[in-house]
């Protein structure tokens, strides 16, 4: 019997190796995950609403802002497995992950993927819009994915796929983070001690799920979001939140 329906997750940890202490870095007067934070509780309520990190520094700042912030163990190998911790002591049917480098989320774009996985119970979700400009085809730090006719994942990488003869960008569409996933898979995915195949070399956790068997079911978003990767993202950020 599960307590709850939904429950939205933001995994946090500050050992990122391309911007460490990254959710805490201030954007315009709030830090990143504060950002991220105020804009899940647009689209769902904050109760329902849960920071994950193995961090204190994180945990303490959150609690100053009057985020719900539960503490992880260090051990875990990614972002899901964290959920997946989670998930044993607070247990819900399904699981939407924000990831905490989205401080431009669109609110919608979570309602969309609630309402998909409440259709597709057995299903992983997984958000995904059209590239637009050459240089996110090409950067290692957008994965781009190819699907099925039926949305269904076929494979992501952080490679330009898909590719031509020419090596030229024609059309192509990248990972959008937010995602839903059902307990049993949360589960199932945090199993293995070790990453698997193709998840460790292009760095990207989605893939498990894939290598394990199940399907991941990839559902249109908004183009809104800008993932803070590296350092000129949080530049392209300032400046999307100067526009408005």
């Amino acid at each position: 019997m599960y307590i709850e329906e939904f429950i939205v997750v933001i995994p946090a940890r500050m050992a990122s190796s391309r911007l460490p202490n990254k959710p805490l870095i201030e954007i315009l007067g709030k830090s990143l995950i504060e950002r991220t934070w105020n804009q899940v509780i647009k689209a769902v309520d904050k109760s329902k609403v849960f920071v994950l990190t193995d961090d204190i520094e994180i945990l303490n700042h959150c609690n100053n802002l009057n985020i719900n912030v539960v503490i992880t163990s260090d051990k875990c190998l990614t972002g899901t497995d964290r959920i997946a911790e989670f998930a044993l002591n607070f247990q819900a049917k399904y699981y939407i992950n924000v990831q905490g480098d989205e401080p431009l989320v669109n609110p919608e774009d979570i309602l969309k993927v609630i309402d998909c996985i409440k259709n597709e119970e057995n299903l992983i979700i997984n958000g995904y819009a059209k590239i637009s400009k050459l240089e996110d085809y090409f950067s290692p730090n957008i994965p781009k994915v190819v699907f099925r006719e039926d949305n269904r994942l076929l494979y992501m990488s952080r490679s330009p796929i898909p590719g031509n003869k020419k090596k030229t960008f024609s059309e192509s569409f990248r990972q959008v983070c937010i995602y839903g996933f059902p307990y049993k898979a949360l589960i199932d995915f945090s199993s293995r001690s070790t990453k698997t195949f193709f998840e460790n070399i292009e760095d990207i956790e989605i893939l498990r799920f894939i290598e394990l068997g199940y399907d991941v079911k990839m559902v249109e978003l908004s183009a809104d979001s800008i993932s803070v990767d590296v350092k000129e993202d949080i530049v392209k950020v300032i400046a999307k939140l100067n526009e408005k």
